[in-house]
């Protein structure tokens, strides 16, 4: 298990407060701590998962905001990486909290999927290695990536640049995720037009299906006119509390509408979760018995051994 005493990225993180932090989530992972110092994998010790046939292109949306895009992203390409996979994240929100989670530089000046819309820069130039964990890569977002909303609309193919300049990528990836920011924009639309698949995190909570059906519906138009191949392949649920009722019944409603393309692992509400990327770590490598690290790893082998349509 990672050092929670170690010096974090905010310098306002006093070694009190992360004493303290420290012992109200001691509980969450004790249970799995004698398994991980074992050795022991999240979720048992396998050999590498298969590698799909061909890169399988996953567009992470929503856009209503905090429901763990950012955070499954990351953990799942993590996880990915961490059984056999050659995964690459493109950070795709202006925030750059993706790039900030697996520890890539995102300050003003460093070439980001900014210039690669914009200025037909090619994705090679900013595709960076992320630290400590091989197969995994990330395509870092800055802030400037804010203004791209507006100047991609004069551009020629505004809609297609993502996938133009992916198209012309040529390492060789099983899996490329993309983080979309928290609007039906340009910049999800190009997400969509790049992807084949769609995953949806939704939380369970009371506002969960609020705008869903809107964001189906622009996955469908984007079907019909730009990109036939797109499908809704996975459903995610989050921040999933089973103290509560609610969240119960969310899970019940989402899998009685969507069915099997719901998956089977949720994923709980976890301090560690929030925690990991104030470190630069996933909460793959931050804490990997913790009870989040433990379900994206199972949520990822779902993802891994589903039979690609």
């Amino acid at each position: 298990m990672a050092n929670v005493t170690q010096t974090p990225l905010n310098p306002g993180d006093s070694p009190l407060v992360r004493e303290a932090l420290s012992s109200v989530v001691s509980r969450e992972t004790s249970a799995t701590q004698a398994a991980t110092q074992a050795g022991d994998t999240p979720g048992g010790v396998e050999s590498a998962w298969p590698r799909p046939p061909k890169c399988r292109v996953i567009a992470v949306a929503n856009q209503k905001g905090g429901v763990g895009k950012t955070t499954t992203s990351v953990n799942i390409a993590a996880a990915l990486s961490m059984n056999g996979q050659r995964v690459l994240v493109v950070d795709l929100d202006p925030q750059g909290n993706a790039s900030t989670a697996l520890a890539t530089e995102h300050r003003g000046d460093v070439p980001d999927v900014y210039q690669v819309l914009v200025d037909d820069l090619p994705m090679a130039d900013i595709v960076k290695q992320v630290p400590d964990m091989p197969g995994l890569y990330c395509a870092p977002a800055t802030i400037d990536l804010a203004g791209a909303e507006i100047e991609l609309v004069s551009l020629v193919a505004r809609e297609a640049r993502l996938r133009r300049a992916l198209s012309a990528y040529e390492a060789e990836l099983d899996y490329i995720i993309i983080d979309c920011p928290p609007s039906l924009g340009l910049l999800t639309v190009n997400a969509l037009v790049a992807a084949e698949e769609v995953m949806i995190p939704i939380q369970c909570e009371y506002y969960a299906l609020e705008g869903l059906g809107q964001l189906l519906r622009n996955v469908d138009l984007i079907k019909a006119h730009l990109n036939p191949t797109l499908r809704l392949s996975t459903i995610v649920l989050t921040m999933y509390d089973g103290r509560t009722r609610l969240a119960s019944q969310v899970a019940e409603e989402v899998r009685a509408h969507f069915g099997d393309t719901v998956l089977s692992t949720v994923i709980p509400r976890s301090v560690r979760l929030s925690e990991a990327p104030s470190y630069g770590q996933s909460v793959m490598t931050y804490d990997p018995g913790s009870s989040g690290a433990m379900a994206y790893m199972d949520a990822a082998r779902e993802i891994a051994y589903r039979a690609v349509v």
